[in-house]
């Protein structure tokens, strides 16, 4: 009897995190633990933007046939069209400056580009809003930053927005979350288990 295991979407890519706990909250990585980790989610982006959408499908075509429902292969497919990457960048403190501005129904992606690295995919109504006040992906990168100052190691974290999202909730979300499934993006909940969670911690 053969046993399956989850496989990575790409057979040279290193297997997921098994459990988000692998790397701890907290506690301070190592320069080779972080580079490790950042090198590992980069690979498989990198391998995404050049090969193109991720078929969600492909993971268990030796288990079991997935149909997807009709709106979820419209979003994957939407989301082809958008490469986070290419959007102009804003500093992540852009919001303290268009205080009378609310903004427009968005896409943001919050990008370390040192590293050429996605690290969170986001949606909002009101573009110039959303990221004012408590959100926890600013605390996530608060604690991302800080590990690299402590072992200094060069960090460039600024957010981009793609404009054309869909007004109504319920479309601009599935695009958002097809985005999340696409690129792994790790500090998305959704995708905890696949990188784990060493910047979650703190407050």
């Amino acid at each position: 009897m053969t046993t399956v295991d989850q496989p990575s979407l790409f057979s040279t890519l290193p297997p997921p995190v098994q459990s988000p706990s692998s790397l701890i909250a907290g506690c301070p990585l190592s320069d080779e633990a972080l580079q490790t980790w950042k090198q590992r989610i980069v690979t498989f982006q990198h391998h995404v933007q050049t090969t193109g959408s991720v078929q969600q499908g492909n993971l268990f075509d030796d288990v079991t046939q997935i149909t997807l429902p009709d709106w979820v292969r419209s979003a994957e497919v939407d989301s082809d069209n958008i490469d986070p990457f290419t959007l102009p960048q804003q500093n992540t403190e852009f919001w303290r400056w268009k205080i009378n501005d609310v903004g427009i129904a968005a896409l943001y992606f919050v990008i370390d580009y040192q590293a050429t690295l996605l690290l969170y995919v986001g949606e909002t109504v009101k573009s110039n809003q959303r990221w004012k006040g408590e959100h926890d992906c600013k605390r996530y990168l608060m604690n991302y930053v800080s590990a690299h100052r402590s072992l200094n190691l060069p960090v460039q974290v600024n957010i981009s927005f793609w404009a054309k999202a869909p007004v109504q909730t319920r479309p601009r979300q599935r695009l958002e979350s097809a985005l999340i499934r696409k690129w792994r993006s790790p500090f998305n909940k959704e995708n905890w288990e696949f990188w784990g969670t060493p910047f979650v911690g703190g407050n």
